[in-house]
């Protein structure tokens, strides 16, 4: 099945985008899938080996500081609040919950990519309300609830699994066991995830998006832009820590579902335009990314099927 495993991405694509109506009706599933893969991935990894690394606080940094000076940089060139919220909101989203899926996939280090999984969302967890204090339209909600309405999203699919992987490994080895040996269905699962998420944006984009097109063009090639330096800004850090492939995907690899709830929240609305854009170019390079690996390792061994 890894010959096909590079189509797999834009399959979801095409799917989210012919069928994004009755997709929506499936957007209730996707937390249930989410936790599925996490917990696929938690069993996995080496609880002793998870810890906090350079990699992980440059990688904060960047998205704290390019995320609010992208803001700025913005409206002092012009831009109107829709697309400063938009790219604002894009760059601070927290990485995928599932980017685990990929990055081992193209041979990072699973308990990198872990660890970053669980602090990039308690960084977006504790800046993204201050942000929201003086940006956006929930301004005047007490900054502690703000906070606590970010966790209460991520905490379920992101800790919940991580802390059944915890037990299963102390006190189940062998359940422990039995799931590692399925943890490559974890790629399966994220693709029906996405093609229902994807479903719903692009619904939500022919819904709400036609009295805004100039500002939907512009955050389409903004989101193009910062999809392209994030993920070459991510392997240039993941390179100075030996792990390149873990840098780029934690960086450039968002979580399209989180990013667009946070624009539908704190945000105006059409903002979250950005990410769902950025989630197609992303899943676009990281099917690249897969097809190319693919194709060496094919190239490196003419027998395998």
């Amino acid at each position: 099945m890894h010959r096909f495993r590079s189509f797999v991405l834009p399959f979801a694509i095409v799917m989210g985008l012919l069928f994004h109506r009755p997709l929506v009706s499936l957007r209730e599933v996707t937390p249930y899938l989410i936790f599925a893969i996490l917990l696929l991935n938690d069993v996995a990894v080496d609880m002793k080996k998870l810890k906090v690394t350079g990699l992980d606080l440059w990688i904060m940094l960047f998205q704290i500081v390019v995320s609010l000076g992208s803001y700025f940089l913005a409206k002092a060139f012009g831009a109107s609040e829709l697309v400063a919220q938009g790219i604002l909101g894009g760059v601070l989203c927290p990485v995928a919950a599932s980017s685990v899926v990929i990055a081992t996939l193209l041979g990072a280090n699973r308990e990198t990519v872990t660890t970053y999984t669980i602090v990039g969302n308690l960084m977006v967890a504790l800046v993204g309300p201050v942000y929201f204090s003086f940006v956006g339209t929930m301004q005047d909600l007490p900054l502690l609830q703000s906070m606590w309405l970010i966790f209460r999203r991520i905490a379920p699919t992101l800790a919940l699994p991580f802390f059944i992987a915890l037990l299963l490994q102390h006190f189940a080895p062998k359940t422990n066991a039995f799931l590692c040996r399925y943890k490559s269905f974890s790629f399966y699962l994220w693709a029906a995830a996405l093609t229902i998420t994807l479903g719903q944006t692009i619904d939500f984009m022919f819904l709400n998006g036609r009295e805004e097109k100039q500002s939907i063009l512009i955050l389409g090639a903004a989101s193009v832009f910062f999809c392209i330096v994030q993920f070459a800004v991510g392997k240039w850090l993941g390179s100075k820590y030996g792990d390149r492939v873990a840098g780029g995907q934690l960086l450039g690899q968002k979580n399209s579902a989180m990013g667009i709830w946070i624009a539908n929240t704190y945000l105006l609305p059409l903002a979250s335009v950005f990410t769902a854009l950025y989630s197609i170019w992303q899943n676009l390079f990281n099917s690249y990314q897969l097809w190319r690996k693919d194709h060496h390792r094919s190239a490196d061994d003419p027998l395998r099927n």
